[in-house]
């Protein structure tokens, strides 16, 4: 019987290895899978790599070197949920060092332009209080950052 799960492929322009050994140094929880490689039916150079599985945090993906037709964009982001702020400061420092980008409200772009949203828990709890007017506070100084700062949101948060 195959395996059910599901698989997310990622489209790189030649950087499926150099991403997938990127993302071994970025997450504790990795596992690399097997390297598939062009054969003489092409399209790509015979030998060079077309797919590389990995795994991270239990989410598999194939890295498949399809060529420069398509880019990344923010429309698919993976979520990082962290405990800490030690976590968010890693992770945001981490996947936006060599060339990454800062965005908005905790996403942003690694260097191999692949989008993901740095997310503390206790922003969820505080943007997601019963309690409209802190809930409103906390969301309102989370739409003014980069980087998650979550001291700066439980401020806004207790008023």
């Amino acid at each position: 019987m195959s395996d059910k799960r599901l698989t997310t492929c990622l489209w790189f322009d030649g950087q499926a290895e150099d991403a997938a050994k990127f993302y071994g140094t970025v997450f504790k929880d990795f596992k690399l899978g097997p390297t598939s490689y062009y054969n003489d039916a092409g399209p790509g150079p015979a030998g060079s790599v077309i797919t590389v599985e990995f795994e991270i945090n239990g989410q598999r993906f194939v890295g498949l070197n399809g060529g420069p037709e398509f880019k990344f964009n923010e429309a698919i982001s993976f979520q990082i949920p962290c405990e800490n702020q030690d976590e968010v400061d890693y992770y945001w420092t981490t996947l936006t060092a060599d060339g990454g980008q800062e965005g908005p409200c905790g996403w942003l772009r690694d260097k191999f332009g692949v989008a993901w949203q740095v997310v503390p828990d206790r922003l969820l709890e505080l943007i997601n209080d019963p309690d409209p007017a802190k809930a409103t506070r906390a969301t309102k100084a989370m739409y003014g950052m980069h980087k998650i700062d979550i001291a700066a949101v439980e401020k806004a948060y207790a008023g």
